[in-house]
Formats: structure tokens, C-alpha cells, sequence
């Protein structure tokens, strides 16, 4: 994989072990030192304590513990090479019998861990214990998973009202949660869909899940995401419905890579991957689960698009960043009552303007339009744009060239996006 000039993330799961509760079998610490390894219930050690929803949590307090951790990262970091780590249910790793402590003395030791000093280090920072989310509260190295933008970034497209001021958070690397704290806006995680829930084309055909084969009688998986059908639960053949579904898409792509902070695509996604509904199939070894490539056949120009949006993305710096409504006008702190709006930034692009790495890179204005309504919105641009030279057109996510009405304002249609540079 090194050799495609591609990094390797671990997943890693040092929170639970598949001992289970005390009705589980005994396989390796329970029998090693089970009082060292696992947290137990206070005034009855044969009870474990159940913050990982999994039966049992390690006792990361115990230095025997931190040591078993830390000899593990290191020997996947140094001897088998792997880039850096994924962390399940991360504030297991903080947690005292107080609750988590972000300057708990495994994550400082994991954080500046010689051997650890290349390895990148992301949680997932939250887990079901009491006080278990703790998102944007783990040591300065360390990226996030970050829940907040992938639900704004739903939500807004979505349609859903008085959601534009918490996108354009999201847009700018959720700055209040990260670099406020001086921390780079990279610790954002940033990501619409991931293993867990539903996938990308699943988010815009399907309003509830469609658990059953989970066997769980469908109470297992989120029931909170923040997805629309369009007009009809599961596959349609209305070319209305495709329309508008493929549109969110791109939609949501084109927000993800455009966004300050570290972007995280689910695989699949952009082939148009289906779980059939099902936000929780990790039990379904079938074709559920499996990863569906027809997509690059069937529209193999959604595939394109997505490329496109990455070779942008490889320049994209948003600096000096303005919002304005639809009508061109600023929008201030608190203003952002609307689901048309309009980010106008300075990035870097190349004298050919397509914004990939070649050639001589120049500081270029670009606006980025995004119509959230359900009907077409005419777009004027910010007056200082106006007059920064011809505008050259960087993505469009309608399935048709945008128009430009009698008064010379950009027509979106609904639920559409546009990024255009000046010169």
C-alpha cells in the first residue's frame, strides 16, 4: 500500500476486550490479572464496569494496562509500519473513576511516546459511558472524529431550518472547538458518512432504517440521521427523485472537501454504494455489507465529478472568508436565517484555473454559492467580486449549465451548488 503512495490508519479498540461481562469466557486477562485489566463495580469486584456498551472496559488507570497499550501502538507503528491510528470509543483512554481527564497519564504518554512521535493519532471521542462525549477536548496532536460537522452538513441540506450559521462553523474547520483551543483546524475529522450509519446514497433515499435482518428486531443503529428520501422510501424510478438524489450528493462531497479540516470519504460512496437501508450493518457479511462498484458503469460521471472535487481540494485553503445572503448582502454573526448563502474566500489556483498542481499557483478569489432551498434561488455576488475580472466556473453539482436571469444574477436550482473563481 506505501508503494501506491497511500498511508495506512489502523482502527484500534483498546476500550473492551471479547471477554464480555462476567458471564463471558475467560480467554486471556481475566485469567492473567482480572482486577488489573478490567474496571469493576465499586463494593463488588465480580461486576464489571460497562462504558463501551460491550459487556466490560479496560482498566487504563493500571500502569500494567498503559503499558500493554503503548507496547502494542509501538510494535504496529515500528515493526509493521502502519501510519498511524484510529481509536474506538477514545474516552475510554481518559477515563478515571471520576470521569475522563484529558491530561489523564496514558494519552500524554501515547502523545509523547518517542517511538509514537510520527504516528498520527485521531479518536472517536465518545463513548457510552457517563460524561462520554468529549468531542474537541483530547490532547493538541490529536484529530477528532467530529459528529457536529456531519450532522450541520446534513441538516442544512436537508432543508432544515436555521441550520446555515452552524454549516458555515463547519466550513471554516469548527473553529470553536478546535482552534480556538490552538489547535489546527486539520484535528477536524470532518466526515458525512462512515462505517457506522447510513451510507451516502442511503442518506438520500431512505428516512428510517431498515434494520430487520440485523435481527435485532430494528432497535439497533442510530434512529437520528438527519436523512430525506425525497419522495419515496428506498429505490425509485422517477427521474425527479434520481435528480435530486444524485444532486445531495454531490452536494454533501462538494461541502466535505471544501471544508477546513481534515476530510474522510466512506468507500463506496462515491460509486453510490447502497446498504439497502440498513445503518448497521457491520453483522452482514453478504451483499449488504459488500462494497457495490456497478456504480462506476451505471454513472461513471458521478465518479468523475468526485475526482474533480478532490483535485480542487488539493489547493483549497479558505482564508479571509466573507458570507453573504443571496442577494449578495454580508450576513453577520446571528444573521444566518437563510438556506441560500454565499461564501466568497481567497485560495491558492493555478494560472489555468482548474485549481490542480501544475503550473504557476497564484492567489485567486472564488465563491462558493449553495442553494439549500427547495426551489430555484437567484444568486447575486457580493459587489467587491463583481469586479475582480471573468469568472471561471469550478464545480457545479446541477445536471445542467447555470443561468444567468435579465438582471445578471446566477440561477441555483434547488438543492444545488456552485464554485466559481475570478480571472
Amino acid at each position: 500500500i506505501h508503494e501506491a503512495g497511500i498511508e495506512v490508519i489502523l482502527d484500534v479498540v483498546y476500550n473492551h476486550t471479547c471477554e464480555g461481562n462476567d458471564q463471558g469466557p475467560s480467554l486471556s486477562f481475566k485469567g492473567i490479572d482480572n482486577l488489573a485489566y478490567y474496571q469493576t463495580m465499586p463494593g463488588d469486584a465480580s461486576a464489571y464496569i460497562n462504558d463501551t456498551g460491550c459487556g466490560n472496559t479496560l482498566n487504563v488507570d493500571h500502569p500494567q494496562v498503559q503499558i500493554m497499550i503503548q507496547d502494542s501502538l509501538v510494535y504496529w507503528h515500528q515493526d509493521m509500519a502502519v501510519d498511524g491510528f484510529r481509536f474506538d470509543l477514545a474516552p475510554v483512554l481518559g477515563r478515571r473513576s471520576t470521569g475522563f481527564d484529558p491530561q489523564h497519564p496514558l494519552l500524554k504518554k501515547i502523545t509523547r511516546h518517542p517511538e509514537l512521535e510520527t504516528a498520527k493519532l485521531i479518536a472517536e471521542p465518545w463513548d457510552p459511558g457517563p460524561g462520554g462525549y468529549q468531542l474537541g477536548q483530547f490532547p493538541g496532536r490529536w484529530a477528532e472524529w467530529n459528529d457536529r460537522y456531519r450532522d450541520s452538513v446534513r441538516r442544512f441540506w436537508r432543508g432544515d431550518s436555521d441550520q446555515a450559521e452552524a454549516l458555515t462553523g463547519a466550513l471554516l474547520g469548527s473553529q470553536d472547538l478546535f482552534e480556538q483551543r490552538g489547535r489546527a483546524a486539520y484535528c477536524s475529522t470532518n466526515f458525512i458518512t462512515s462505517h457506522d450509519g447510513f451510507t451516502l446514497n442511503d442518506l438520500v433515499s431512505y428516512e428510517r432504517r431498515h434494520n430487520l435482518a440485523n435481527g435485532e428486531n430494528n432497535r439497533d443503529g442510530h434512529s437520528h440521521n438527519f436523512s430525506s428520501n425525497h419522495g419515496a422510501e428506498g429505490p425509485s424510478g422517477k427521474p425527479g427523485i434520481q435528480q435530486i438524489r444524485r444532486r445531495q450528493r454531490l452536494n454533501m462531497l462538494a461541502t466535505l472537501l471544501l471544508s477546513k479540516g481534515t476530510p474522510m470519504l466512506l468507500s463506496g460512496d462515491e460509486l453510490g454504494n447502497s446498504q439497502n437501508g440498513n445503518n448497521n450493518a457491520y453483522a452482514q457479511d453478504n451483499q449488504t455489507g459488500w462494497v457495490d462498484w456497478s456504480g462506476l458503469e451505471s454513472d461513471p460521471l458521478f465518479f468523475q465529478q468526485v475526482q474533480q472535487l478532490i483535485r480542487i481540494r488539493r489547493n483549497w485553503d479558505i482564508q479571509n472568508a466573507k458570507w453573504s445572503d443571496a442577494g449578495g448582502k454580508p450576513i453577520e454573526t446571528g444573521q444566518f436565517h437563510h438556506r441560500a448563502i454565499t461564501l466568497v474566500t481567497e485560495t491558492t489556483a493555478d494560472s489555468s484555473g482548474d485549481m490542480r498542481i501544475k503550473g504557476r499557483q497564484e492567489s485567486a478569489a472564488c465563491v462558493l454559492m449553495l442553494n439549500a432551498a427547495d426551489e430555484a434561488t437567484e444568486f447575486n455576488c457580493p459587489e467587491k467580486f463583481e469586479h475582480q475580472g471573468e469568472l471561471k466556473i469550478l464545480f457545479n453539482s446541477a445536471e445542467s449549465e447555470p443561468q444567468r436571469s435579465d438582471s445578471g444574477a446566477w440561477v441555483l436550482l434547488p438543492r444545488s451548488l456552485l464554485l466559481f473563481r475570478s480571472g
